[in-house]
């Protein structure tokens, strides 16, 4: 393994890079880097200059995530797949997703003097539209790479009511030819991505890093509450059928029957009123509801309460409501060997044990575990912050993260040898 002044290089490197990514951005005084924009092509040329830099040829596949390769001692045989995304959420921190990609590059920057005695080659990927902000459904650059591209996405729309195939057109990529960004099983020897951990555990535990264990299922809905848009001065309470109390109701209740699960989570991050007037009953209400949890069948088991929730507020209320399901995620498990040999990387570099984790928040890997084994390592996050722009990690940490991902490697070539 390099000397510890590599690696202290590294993890500098790494952090002025987040905040040099961090500049490319469509929004005014904050991040926003969603799909198929103009801040997706530069990023991906900045990102192309750096995995060339390490050694990696490079390309932009057809769904328009970026790719490196470097040949281990058989050019023929399967690679091992590094990476996470480059989008972000509105309004974002700089490390979700981010990290990952750039502790990739720098892994194989470590391990490239010995690539030819790796039984495995090494890929970095840059994902796009991990967080499903442009389109509403996340997940759709990695879906693409493990082949599970679900055509019914060519007529989803942004805010502009640009479509995904024209968003595709516009960007350069031809729609017809989204099956080519599928890797093939047998051409990977697993996925391995580091990223921050999207919560406090860690830090409340002061451990630097952990393992993950599994990913949480989630589901996204777009829910549509009808009611009758009337004179606010005119129009008595008891003749009132107000959409915006019915759905204020329904989100409390996602709240309610939430938090009497252990390990399910239910969030309404949208809530938008029809028509809007400041002197008007609201005739529409349209909220979305994120679902997630350990295993699938206890958040379907949630959603069924919600439904008959709702249903009793909306007949109360003399409402009516229908739900859209926009997003569906199964629980992924990490693989085994994977498992082992992060941790083993970990204890290797952190100077103890490696806690494990569920991962309350989605990741790409959630994809790519249709089509090869999968394996992550979570970040110590200061106060568990993400998705905001006070979401932070020490450059400590990034160097003993960035120590036990290449020890990682190391192991599982050993483990493959």
């Amino acid at each position: 393994m390099p000397q510890t002044p590599a690696f202290q290089d590294a993890a500098r490197r790494i952090m002025a890079r987040c905040d040099e990514l961090a500049r490319y951005t469509s929004m005014e005084g904050g991040i926003e880097r969603v799909y198929l924009s103009p801040e997706h092509a530069r990023v991906n040329r900045l990102a192309s200059r750096w995995m060339r830099e390490v050694g990696l040829d490079t390309w932009q596949d057809e769904a328009g995530n970026l790719n490196g390769h470097l040949d281990g001692k058989d050019p023929e045989a399967p690679s091992l797949l590094l990476g996470s995304h480059l989008d972000s959420v509105r309004d974002a921190g700089r490390y979700d997703g981010i990290l990952g990609v750039l502790m990739a590059i720098e892994v194989v920057r470590a391990l490239k003097p010995r690539s030819k005695d790796l039984r495995f080659g090494l890929d970095v990927v840059a994902f796009w539209d991990e967080e499903g902000a442009r389109f509403g459904t996340a997940l759709l650059g990695s879906s693409a790479m493990a082949g599970q591209w679900n055509p019914a996405w060519w007529d989803l729309t942004d805010e502009h009511g640009t479509s995904l195939r024209t968003a595709f057109r516009e960007f350069g990529l031809d729609p017809g030819r989204v099956a080519a960004a599928a890797r093939r099983p047998e051409s990977l020897a697993g996925y391995l991505e580091a990223h921050i951990e999207q919560g406090p555990d860690l830090d409340r535990s002061n451990a630097p890093l952990g393992v993950v264990t599994s990913i949480a299922s989630a589901r996204r809905f777009s829910v549509q509450i009808l009611g009758e848009a009337r004179h606010a001065g005119g129009t008595r309470y008891e003749d009132r059928h107000d959409a915006l109390l019915g759905a204020s109701e329904a989100t409390l209740a996602v709240e309610r029957l939430c938090r009497a699960e252990h390990h399910i989570v239910g969030t309404v991050g949208r809530l938008e009123t029809f028509p809007g007037a400041v002197n008007v009953v609201p005739g529409e209400a349209r909220l979305t509801v994120d679902l997630r949890g350990e295993h699938d069948d206890d958040r379907d088991r949630v959603w069924a309460d919600i439904s008959r929730s709702i249903d009793e507020i909306a007949g109360r209320r003399g409402l009516r409501w229908n739900a859209t399901q926009i997003h569906e995620a199964p629980a992924v498990w990490c693989d085994g060997l994977l498992q082992d040999v992060v941790r083993a990387g970990i204890e290797d570099t952190a100077r103890g044990e490696a806690p494990s984790m569920f991962s309350r928040a989605g990741h790409d890997a959630m994809a790519i575990g249709a089509i090869t084994g999968v394996g992550m390592l979570f970040l110590r996050n200061p106060d568990g912050i993400s998705h905001h722009p006070d979401e932070s990690v020490s450059l400590a940490d990034v160097e003993t993260g960035l120590r036990a991902m290449t020890a990682t490697v190391e192991h599982l070539a050993r483990e493959a040898a």
